[in-house]
């Protein structure tokens, strides 16, 4: 068991390792890769037919949702690896890092799911003309969203015990909080009363903020404080947490 000094300099060791290993994983999963843009390509399927003019917005939002989404794949496989076959405790019994195996499980998940994303991400800066701003904001917002859903989605998985329920509570709480809010569809469809509350889920915030910037909506000063606020401060206060969720799961074991 490694030292709380060894910890401490070696804060990420065995990040490229984990990496690897899962990057490796993915690519066997061929029924997931071929359907993780299922969701999307239904929503986007919808907005089409239904209101044409919307696709740019539907098309960012897919962006948005598919980073965040990411943070289901992390819950299912880091789960299932605790539950059914316990590798975690082989990982983490040597000097690797807890924090290098959250973050590397999540890294490695990105790489292989991250091709399709920015594929749509290209066809959605073709449809609203993005500038290079535009394009380095969506860059930005999306690598939040999926440094928070990244991070739920590692310390929700210390809570199951049991396979079975995993697939619907996490589909439950990442389709919920990632297709009802204004992803898909303009900010200001929303109630008005309601705004603070969506502006203050990632998600939702980074839609609701690229909207603005591309004024397909408008966003007042005191909801875009709101939104960059929230943002960053519940993306960074979740990751600090996950890496101390993670040391300290692994030193009750």
């Amino acid at each position: 068991m490694r030292t709380e000094a060894e910890r401490v300099a070696w804060p990420f060791r065995g990040l490229p390792a984990f990496f690897r290993t899962e990057a490796l994983v993915q690519l066997h999963e061929e029924l997931a890769m071929a359907t993780s843009m299922m969701v999307q390509v239904v929503l986007l399927i919808f907005v089409w037919i239904l209101n044409p003019g919307l696709i740019g917005i539907a098309l960012v939002g897919a962006v948005i949702f598919s980073m965040f989404s990411m943070g289901q794949r992390v819950l299912n496989e880091a789960a299932y690896i605790r539950i059914d076959h316990k590798a975690n405790e082989l990982y983490l019994a040597g000097p690797l890092s807890a924090e290098a195996y959250f973050l590397g499980m999540s890294t490695g998940i990105l790489a292989v799911y991250v091709p399709p994303v920015i594929a749509v991400a290209i066809l959605a800066a073709l449809v609203i003309h993005a500038t290079v701003p535009i394009l380095l904001m969506l860059a930005g917002l999306s690598g939040a969203v999926w440094l928070f859903s990244a991070s739920i989605g590692y310390v929700f998985s210390t809570a199951f015990r049991d396979n079975r329920a995993i697939w619907a509570y996490s589909s439950l709480f990442f389709n919920v909080f990632g297709v009802l809010p204004p992803v898909f569809y303009p900010f200001h469809y929303f109630p008005a009363p309601l705004h603070p509350v969506v502006l203050l889920m990632p998600p939702s915030a980074a839609t609701a903020l690229l909207q603005h910037a591309i004024g397909a909506t408008a966003l007042t000063p005191a909801e875009i404080v709101l939104a960059v606020t929230g943002l960053a401060v519940e993306t960074l206060g979740l990751f600090l947490f996950a890496i101390y969720w993670a040391r300290r799961t692994v030193r009750e074991r």
